[in-house]
C-alpha cells in the first residue's frame, strides 16, 4: 500500500471569497497533485495517481492485482458516464434529437452502445474500453466524451477532459488547459 493516503477536504461554500489554502507535507513543499471532485465540493491532494483514484473511487486497494484495479476503474466510468450523461440530458431539450438518438442518450449503460458515428447536438458519453483498439467494436466518432479507464493516467485525464474532475499539478495545469470552475461542463450548467 501506499505510504500516506491522500489528503482530502470539503470544499468551503461557494459564498466564501477567500480561495483555499493548499496543505503541504511536513517538509513544507506542495502536494504534486491536486483534484477537485464530487461536484467540486471536495479537494484531495496527493503525490501519485494511484492516491488520487483512491480518493475518487471507494475500495480502490493499490494492494490488489491488477485485474481488480482495472474493474474498479472500469466500473468508476460506467458510473461517472451514465452521471455525465443524466446531467447533459437533464440540461438540455432533447425535443431535437430523433427516438433513436434519445433512445440511446437516455439508455442503460450495461452495454455500451452500438453505433459507428454520433450526429446528435448533444454529446453522448461513452467508455472506451469495448472499443477499438481495446475492445472488438468499431470505435464510434462525432460528437463524443471519451472516458478512458485503461489506467489511472488516462482515466484521471479524461475525466479531467470532460469536467468531470478539475486536476491540478504543483507546477501548473495537468495535461493542458484546465477548464475554470466558471466554465460549464461540456455546455452543462456550471460546475
Amino acid at each position: 500500500m501506499t505510504e500516506k493516503p491522500p489528503l482530502i477536504f470539503r470544499n468551503a461554500p461557494a459564498a466564501d471569497p477567500r480561495p483555499p489554502t493548499a496543505p503541504v507535507k511536513a517538509d513544507g513543499s506542495p502536494y504534486r497533485f491536486e483534484m477537485l471532485y464530487d461536484g467540486f465540493t471536495r479537494r484531495a491532494y496527493a503525490d501519485t495517481l494511484t492516491d488520487l483514484c483512491r480518493a475518487l473511487i471507494p475500495d480502490y486497494d493499490p494492494d490488489a492485482g491488477d485485474e481488480d484495479l482495472a474493474t474498479a476503474r472500469i466500473l468508476y466510468a460506467v458510473r461517472a458516464q451514465v452521471e455525465l450523461q443524466a446531467e447533459i440530458c437533464a440540461a438540455t431539450d432533447l425535443s431535437g434529437c430523433s427516438s433513436a438518438e434519445r433512445s440511446i442518450l437516455l439508455g442503460n449503460r450495461t452495454e455500451q452502445p452500438h453505433i459507428a458515428i454520433w450526429t446528435a447536438d448533444i454529446p453522448l458519453v461513452l467508455v472506451d474500453i469495448d472499443y477499438e483498439p481495446l475492445g472488438t467494436r468499431p470505435r464510434p466518432t462525432g460528437n463524443i466524451i471519451w472516458l478512458e479507464p485503461i489506467d489511472e493516467h488516462t482515466l484521471l485525464t479524461s475525466l479531467h477532459r470532460a469536467g468531470i474532475i478539475h486536476l491540478n499539478e504543483a507546477r501548473g495545469s495537468y495535461r493542458g488547459r484546465c477548464r475554470s470552475q466558471d466554465e460549464p461542463r461540456h455546455g452543462v450548467g456550471t460546475p
